[in-house]
């Protein structure tokens, strides 16, 4: 089994970097970090879009990879979110990242400048290069404006197996089937949206990269085990909870799910950074519904 399938796999939780009076709020990250330890979360992903990556300073970045991989301390892989659309900034954090200790890293596409798929190889290569741990990349073209081609994931794969995963947020099944086919089973496909977990996995993804596992994490983890053994049983926990992932992304993400965080005493503050805004009340009144049908 190669690195890609053994750490891409399962529910991965995007966890949200919490904040307090402008700062990164460490005591809530322990306690965050700790109670997915305790619900035995597959691996936990740092500092990716949901932790607010685009507005954390560098120190604070490389702060939160290295506090969740001291944390995690082996028991669960850290996979650290070190892309950039600065080719430069991607080089440099991937490399702090992997000296911090993480696991693995999370390499989205390079948004705003929009470069030509020769450009994303030439971009992600530059990172392979400087570093020896799995590569997960990232495509979400609403986002970035531009989609990993298939074409350019096989060129990567093949001249370099580190990079042996895809966090698939294209929401095209289709698109999953291209790449398991084209690219064959050690390389991982995961889910990069809560609500096309099943659908993917139907496809031949491993898992999910997960907001609403910083929430629930053990029905979840069922969910995905039952996927292929009884997929009638995991339908059954995705109805339960798809209302949940559904008002997880009315408002721009991580904004509610920190909102529900500290509707459940998890973090003490939904703090988000500029330009992100607060919850608005008809999404904190929705929230609150959600969790009270799931108590």
């Amino acid at each position: 089994m190669t690195a890609g399938i053994s750490i891409f796999k399962g529910v991965q939780t995007a966890l949200v970097t919490p904040m307090r009076e402008g700062a990164v709020a460490w005591d809530d990250l322990e306690r965050l970090v700790v109670s997915q330890l305790e619900e035995d979360v597959d691996g936990l992903v740092a500092v990716g879009t949901t932790g607010e990556s685009p507005t954390l300073n560098d120190d604070e970045h490389i702060g939160v990879i290295r506090k969740v991989r001291e944390l995690a301390n082996g028991k669960t892989p850290v996979i650290a979110g070190t892309g950039s659309n600065s080719t430069a900034e991607a080089l440099h954090l991937s490399k702090e990242a992997e000296a911090a200790g993480a696991d693995a890293l999370l390499l989205v596409a390079p948004y705003y400048n929009k470069p030509n798929q020769e450009g994303l190889f030439l971009h992600f290569s530059a990172i392979a290069e400087a570093v020896e741990i799995p590569i997960l990349l990232y495509s979400i073209p609403s986002r970035c404006g531009i989609e990993i081609g298939v074409d350019t994931v096989a060129r990567l794969y093949e001249k370099y197996p580190h990079i042996c995963g895809m966090k698939e947020a294209g929401g095209s099944c289709d698109r999953v089937t291209e790449q398991v086919r084209k690219l064959g089973s050690d390389f991982a496909v995961m889910s990069g949206d809560d609500a096309l977990t099943l659908p993917f996995m139907s496809f031949g993804a491993t898992g999910v990269v997960s907001v609403a596992s910083n929430l629930y994490v053990r029905p979840l983890r069922e969910m995905v085990a039952l996927a292929q053994s009884d997929p009638n049983a995991a339908r059954s926990i995705f109805e339960k909870y798809a209302p949940l992932c559904s008002a997880l992304f009315v408002e721009p993400n991580p904004v509610p799910v920190k909102f529900a965080l500290s509707e459940l005493g998890r973090i003490e503050s939904p703090e988000v950074r500029l330009p992100l805004a607060p919850a608005s009340e008809s999404t904190k009144t929705l929230i609150r519904s959600v969790l009270a049908d799931l108590a």
